[in-house]
């Protein structure tokens, strides 16, 4: 059995490396062991029931032993995150599929499709602002991520990243003004 604080000085990238070349899964379980509580606390927000949210962590934890050598990735708590965020969505838009009685009423088709309709214009916006990050350099990327999705202070991406404070402001500015242009430019390819 593997200790996770015997590999605390590992990075992720490391990891991943390590894994990349002798797919074992024990790097992996490694990996994954780390952001065990995060997973969790992303799928009871998501959710909003803790044994849907347990089951969740065991099948994106199967999703990611899956499908992590089919994607370069280059910050694994971001992609995991994604990937879990992803995992619940489609797991509430399969809910929603279904019609259920509520106290004895059921759900009108009206009220199913207009709650659906408003759900798949957020999930097509997600889709939409997780292929722009993609397009964005690698330090904007990283940037964005920790300050958006992370919830990291601009001090806290300085000690993370190594980058100066003006560098981290520029890169979340102009990492946020690039990302409102790509997605402004798929709209509109979308539309035509």
């Amino acid at each position: 059995m593997l200790k996770q604080d015997q590999y605390q000085n590992i990075s992720d990238q490391e990891l991943l490396e390590k894994h990349q070349r002798a797919p074992d899964n024990k790097w992996l379980g490694v990996l994954l062991g780390r952001y065990t509580m995060m997973l969790l606390g992303v799928c009871m927000k998501y959710l909003k029931n803790e044994a849907d949210a347990k089951d969740a962590v065991q099948q994106i934890f199967l999703k990611v032993i899956k499908d992590v050598s089919r994607f370069e990735i280059a910050y694994f708590k971001s992609w995991l995150y994604m990937v879990a965020k992803n995992y619940c969505l489609m797991q509430l838009r399969n809910k929603n599929h279904q019609l259920h009685p509520l106290d004895g009423v059921e759900l009108t088709a009206a009220t199913d499709t207009f709650d659906l309709h408003l759900f798949l214009q957020k999930e097509q916006q997600f889709t939409l602002l997780s292929n722009a990050l993609q397009q964005l350099n690698p330090e904007q990327q990283q940037c964005i991520i920790l300050f958006y999705l992370e919830k990291k202070s601009y001090q806290q991406i300085v000690e993370q990243t190594g980058f100066e404070m003006m560098q981290v402001k520029s890169y979340i500015q102009n990492g946020k003004r690039n990302l409102k242009i790509i997605m402004e430019k798929s709209n509109s390819n979308d539309s035509k």
